[in-house]
């Protein structure tokens, strides 16, 4: 968050005023700046620099809210995602204060791999649900897929569970990476010493994004691994008997 002339700015990405995957319902969806992962399946790997987006008011970001409230309210309301949202988790306050304020319902979709600082609890205290991306139950894979072992993620997910947040839990499920029969079934484990858990969606991996790594000049490290199937997810499913 950033303060000029007594506003409140964030770093914003993009916006979706008309969002319907990203939680539950018609969703106004931001997408806000900047993450410390380094996910080598990445669809969104400009979102990555954390100087990087448009700055945008708080006051112009809730006016565009408001616009879509009609829509929103029936079932729906505002998701915030990234990169990584709870990077700024100021300004997440200032925002869902004013949604709350509204009756409007408050999402974010995150990894929860940051530290639980007092930021983010009080953001979590404002929000009606999480979205939290699994990205690898085994830490040692975890950290060779996204650049950081799973801990702090993991005990983000059990912060929820203690502290009766709702949440969807979701995995990318990549062949040869994620699919283990094994991890599948220790993810399936977790997830079942937690309270809250809503809903858990299996997001078939495909490399749609690869040509943003391209576009910046990057090599796209996931280079010939296959698309998740169908097949795929329904074993996933079963395994996790969902």
């Amino acid at each position: 968050m950033e303060i000029k002339d007594q506003e409140i700015y964030a770093k914003v990405h993009s916006i979706d005023s008309f969002g319907t995957v990203d939680g539950p319902g018609i969703r106004f969806l931001l997408f806000l700046q900047g993450c410390g992962l380094k996910c080598k399946y990445c669809h969104n790997r400009d979102t990555w620099d954390a100087t990087g987006g448009n700055h945008m008011s708080l006051d112009d970001i809730f006016r565009k809210i408001i616009r879509y409230k009609e829509y929103i309210n029936h079932g729906g309301g505002v998701t915030v995602s990234g990169g990584e949202p709870l990077l700024q988790a100021k300004f997440l306050i200032e925002l869902f204060k004013k949604l709350k304020a509204e009756n409007i319902h408050t999402c974010i979709d995150t990894s929860g791999m940051l530290p639980l600082t007092n930021d983010i609890k009080k953001v979590l205290s404002l929000t009606d649900l999480v979205l939290l991306d699994i990205k690898h139950i085994d830490s040692k894979k975890c950290e060779q897929l996204v650049g950081f072992p799973n801990e702090l993620e993991l005990e983000f997910a059990k912060y929820l569970s203690n502290n009766n947040i709702p949440m969807w839990i979701r995995q990318v499920l990549i062949p040869g990476i994620t699919d283990d029969e094994k991890d599948l079934k220790k993810l399936k484990e977790f997830l079942q010493t937690l309270k809250t858990v809503e809903k858990i969606e299996i997001l078939p991996y495909h490399s749609l994004g690869k040509h943003k790594w391209i576009d910046l000049g990057l090599v796209y490290e996931l280079e010939g691994v296959p698309s998740a199937t169908a097949k795929d997810v329904k074993r996933a499913k079963e395994l996790l008997e969902i």
